[in-house]
């Protein structure tokens, strides 16, 4: 039997064939790293890039205060806080395609036409990651401002589900970690008694069932679900209460259990701990690398009025909620150089207590040292990396008007709105939040189970009608001066 040359081997054409697409896809790697690179160049020198993620948790407000925002950077009568505008340095502002093809663009012409159409409405919240380019042509300032032309700056502004963002803080956890506390977060609440019952009667040591596994994953999402209802804020895994398209896979589907002395092969308990970590590097680290990792803006959106009017403990859940967020970030100062070889870092956060027109505006500073004092641990490791940050106070869509009234002898400040349920108009007055923001802060960390000096009512306002001017956005509070922080420097 003749002995096969090597060049007709199929085995040397293999192994050729391999090599080939090793070379090919190595070769592609590099392309890919100097387009990068080139494209950072590009973006530092020529068109920069400012990229604003917009997070908070469920009925923050993100969706309105990206579509308020866009509308109000293209249409500024309504922006006298936010410099670049007042003094002519835009000269004007246009939607541009987004540069992700694999992330969805934020359906911004949808929701501003539900915010500000014949029958305005809020918009539907944030469910994944979404995406929208706004372009400015910037008029240059300085002495030498007669011999260069307008040049153009990027805004990315990247949505995504304060949810998700929660998760981060499961990448430093393994599951025996992970279940030991949710099970001890759900013990003092009580919608969470149904699904510790049944985690409790489980045999985490026993074989794996896969009707057993369904049963616990799903009365664990529904506790969630009713978690966040009741006003807490952490809820992890965020992709229970979001799941999109990974409904029903292996990855969203495992619960907390009590840690066994032994639990072997084929386990309940081992089965659950390998879809924890497939959840960790099939979910949350892809959403680090391919989202959050390119933000170098960041403003948190918190209700703070939901979080005060729901009981000290969602309180301190939420404070809990927003120190764990914000260690998530990389603070610090971007230096062109080093963020293309290295990587973004966070250089400007905001913290951001949304639903300032449900108070009168002499309550608004009162507001704003709530959500200082909430944020002090979270901003005070940011200010120390070396990111500049801010509290504010803010509406992205006002929804009433203030008016004072006489009741039982005593002048109070009030805000008028429609009522979402009935349509109505009513005057409301929501009580004083106190001065001292520990009057609030203690008790929610001393575990208080109601506040002992004032009850705390809160409303659901429809959207306003209202006719935009030619030139207009949407009525807002502070939303200028908010954009002022984040953007104002460059531009």
């Amino acid at each position: 039997m003749p002995l096969a040359s090597p060049l007709s081997s199929p085995y040397v054409l293999g192994n050729e064939r391999g090599s080939a697409l090793i070379f090919n896809d190595i070769a592609d790697g590099i392309v890919r790293q100097v387009e990068a690179v080139g494209n950072g160049v590009n973006e530092a020198l020529f068109e920069p890039v400012i990229r604003l993620g917009v997070t908070g948790l469920s009925r923050a407000g993100k969706t309105v205060f990206i579509t308020s925002l866009v509308a109000n950077l293209m249409n500024r009568e309504r922006m006298p806080g936010f410099l670049p505008a007042a003094e002519g340095r835009v000269l004007t502002a246009f939607l541009q395609p987004q540069p992700h093809d694999d992330v969805p663009r934020f359906d911004y012409e949808s929701h501003l036409s539900a915010m500000t159409g014949p029958d305005p409405h809020w918009p539907q919240s944030t469910r994944a990651v979404s995406e929208l380019r706004l372009s400015f042509r910037v008029k240059p300032g300085g002495l030498l401002s007669g011999l260069r032309s307008p040049r153009t700056v990027h805004l990315d502004i990247v949505d995504y589900p304060g949810e998700w963002l929660l998760d981060l803080g499961l990448l430093d956890m393994d599951y025996a970690t992970w279940s030991e506390d949710a099970l001890k977060r759900a013990e003092p609440r009580k919608m969470g008694g149904d699904f510790l019952a049944a985690a409790h009667a489980a045999d985490p040591a026993g074989e794996y069932d896969e009707t057993t596994a369904k049963t616990l994953s799903s009365d664990f999402a529904a506790y969630l679900r009713d978690a966040r209802e009741a006003g807490f804020s952490d809820c992890t895994p965020g992709r229970f209460l979001l799941p999109g398209e990974m409904a029903g896979s292996p990855a969203l589907t495992f619960a907390p259990l009590p840690t066994p002395t032994r639990a072997p092969r084929g386990s309940l308990h081992r089965e659950f701990e390998r879809r924890f970590e497939a959840y960790k590097s099939k979910v949350v680290k892809p959403f680090f690398r391919d989202h959050f990792s390119r933000i170098d803006r960041q403003i948190v959106l918190v209700d703070v009025l939901g979080a005060i009017h729901a009981g000290p403990a969602a309180l301190e859940d939420l404070r809990r909620a927003m120190a764990e967020i914000l260690s998530a970030f990389r603070p610090g100062r971007n230096a062109w150089l080093t963020s293309l070889l290295t990587g973004r870092r966070v250089e400007k956060i905001l913290f951001a207590a949304t639903k300032a027109d449900h108070l009168h505006h002499t309550q608004h500073p009162r507001l704003t040292a709530v959500m200082s004092a909430l944020m002090r641990e979270a901003k005070d490791r940011a200010d120390f990396a070396g990111a500049t940050t801010a509290a504010m106070s803010i509406a992205a869509l006002r929804t009433t008007t203030e008016e004072t009234l006489d009741h039982q002898g005593r002048k109070l400040d009030c805000v008028r709105g429609t009522l979402l349920d009935t349509g109505k108009r009513a005057a409301f007055y929501p009580g004083d939040l106190p001065e001292d923001p520990a009057r609030l802060l203690k008790p929610a960390r001393d575990g208080a189970e109601a506040w002992l000096d004032d009850d705390y009512g809160i409303m659901r306002f429809a959207p306003a009608e209202i006719t935009l001017k030619p030139g207009e956005g949407p009525p807002h509070i502070r939303l200028d001066r908010a954009a002022e922080f984040l953007l104002g420097d460059r531009l």
